[in-house]
C-alpha cells in the first residue's frame, strides 16, 4: 500500500470474490453463476441503437425497469430503487441506516462485514445455531439495523416468510434488510410485505436467477421513505449508475417469466441429484434452498478437496472461517457438470 492510503483503511480487509482463473478452463462451480444462457427474448431485444445510445447518459431513475419490477411484483414505482448488482443496494442501506450500528449472522455473506468496515459501522455477528440455522428469537428487538441473507449466503439454508415477518414485526423501530439474492431456488419473497411494514428493505439481484451476472444488476423494494432515502444515498454516491444496456435486458428478462421458471426448476432438479450423490459418496449436505450447496466430507477435509479439484479442472469454493472451512461450496451446474463432479469427486475421495 501507499503512503497516502488513509490511516483508516490501512487494516481493511476487503472482500474475495471467487476465482476468475484464466490460465486454463475450469469447469466453474464456485461463484453460483446460472449455468444456463440469458433468456434468448432478452438478448434478441437488444437494437443497434441501443449501443449507439451509450454515448448518452443512462435515465438515472432508471424508470423502464423499476416499472417492470414494480409491475412484477405488484407493488408501485416508489417502492423500487434499480441498483448497480445487489451489492450496491446493501452498501446503500449500509450508508442510509446504520447510525446505531448493524447486525447479521457469523457465518453469511462476507460483504457485510467488508462494507460495514469500509464505511467505519460498528457491527455484531451472531452466531447461527449448531446446525447452521438462524435462530429468529436473537434478532428480536436487535436495537441495529439487521441484514439477513434468505437464504444465507454461505449454508443455503433459508427461513419460512413467516420467519422473516416475526423478525420484521419485533424490530419496528430499526431497519430489517432482507437480502434475496438465492430466493427464486426455493424460498418466498418478501416483497410482499413492504406494504405492511415500513422498516422493511427486501433486495434481490438479476444476477443468479436471471443470468445477469456480468450486467450489474439489482435492486432495493421497500415503502418509498425508505427509497427515498436510499435514492438520497445513490444521487451522491453514482446517479447514473445501471448501464442502459443491462438495463433493457433486466427488463427483458423479467418478462420471460417462461424461461426464468423453467430454468429455476432445471437448477433445483439439478441440486436434488446433486445432494444425493454427495451423500452416496459420504458427504453431509446442509439443506439448500439457493442454487449452491455447502458439504463436508467424512474423512477428507474441504481445503484439500478444494485443491484436488482444483488440478483436475473443477473449481469450488472454500472458505477459511472457522466454523465452515471443513465444507465446500459447490455451485449447482447442468446435469452433465453434476456428473463430472460426483465422478471425481468419487475417485479423489476413494484414494
Amino acid at each position: 500500500m501507499s503512503e497516502f492510503l488513509s490511516s483508516r483503511l490501512k487494516s481493511l480487509q476487503p472482500y474475495l470474490p471467487g476465482e476468475q482463473p484464466r490460465e486454463r478452463e475450469y469447469l466453474k462451480l464456485n461463484t453460483n453463476e446460472n449455468p444456463y444462457y440469458l433468456s434468448r427474448m432478452a438478448a434478441d431485444n437488444l437494437e443497434k441503437k441501443d449501443f449507439e445510445n451509450l454515448r448518452l447518459y443512462s435515465d438515472p431513475d432508471c424508470t423502464a425497469l423499476r416499472n417492470e419490477i414494480a409491475m412484477y411484483y405488484g407493488i408501485d414505482a416508489e417502492n423500487v430503487l434499480p441498483t448497480n448488482g445487489s451489492d450496491e443496494a446493501l452498501a446503500f442501506c449500509f450508508a442510509a441506516f446504520c447510525g446505531q450500528g448493524a447486525v447479521f449472522p457469523d457465518v453469511t455473506y462476507g460483504f457485510y462485514k467488508v462494507i460495514a468496515n469500509l464505511l467505519g459501522i460498528e457491527f455484531r455477528e451472531i452466531p447461527l445455531c449448531e446446525d447452521f440455522t438462524v435462530k429468529i428469537q436473537s434478532y428480536f428487538n436487535a436495537g441495529k439495523t439487521i441484514f439477513l441473507a434468505n437464504p444465507n449466503a454461505q449454508t443455503g439454508i433459508g427461513l419460512p416468510l413467516e420467519d422473516i415477518e416475526n423478525i420484521v414485526a419485533e424490530n419496528p423501530r430499526t431497519a430489517v434488510i432482507v437480502d434475496e439474492a438465492y430466493i427464486d431456488f426455493g424460498g418466498e419473497s418478501a416483497a410482499r410485505l413492504i406494504r405492511k411494514y415500513r422498516n422493511l428493505v427486501v433486495v434481490q439481484t438479476f444476477s443468479k436467477s436471471r443470468s445477469l451476472a456480468g450486467a450489474r444488476v439489482g435492486f432495493a423494494m421497500a415503502n418509498q421513505d425508505l427509497i427515498s432515502d436510499l435514492k438520497r444515498v445513490k444521487d451522491s454516491f453514482n446517479p447514473y449508475n445501471v448501464n442502459s444496456v443491462s438495463a433493457k435486458l433486466a427488463l427483458s428478462a423479467l418478462r420471460d417469466d417462461a424461461y426464468f421458471k423453467k430454468c429455476t426448476a432445471k437448477i433445483i432438479a439439478t441440486r436434488d441429484r446433486l445432494v444425493r450423490g454427495l451423500q452416496s459418496l459420504g458427504f453431509c449436505v446442509l439443506p439448500s434452498a439457493a442454487n449452491f450447496v455447502l458439504a463436508e466430507h467424512a474423512t477428507t477435509d474441504g481445503e484439500t478437496l478444494y485443491r484436488n479439484l482444483k488440478s483436475r479442472g473443477i473449481l469450488v469454493r472454500h472458505f477459511s472461517d472457522e466454523r465452515i472451512r471443513n465444507f465446500i461450496r459447490i455451485t449447482v451446474g447442468t446435469d452433465a457438470q453434476t456428473e463430472i463432479l460426483l465422478k471425481t469427486l468419487k475417485e479423489l475421495t476413494a484414494i
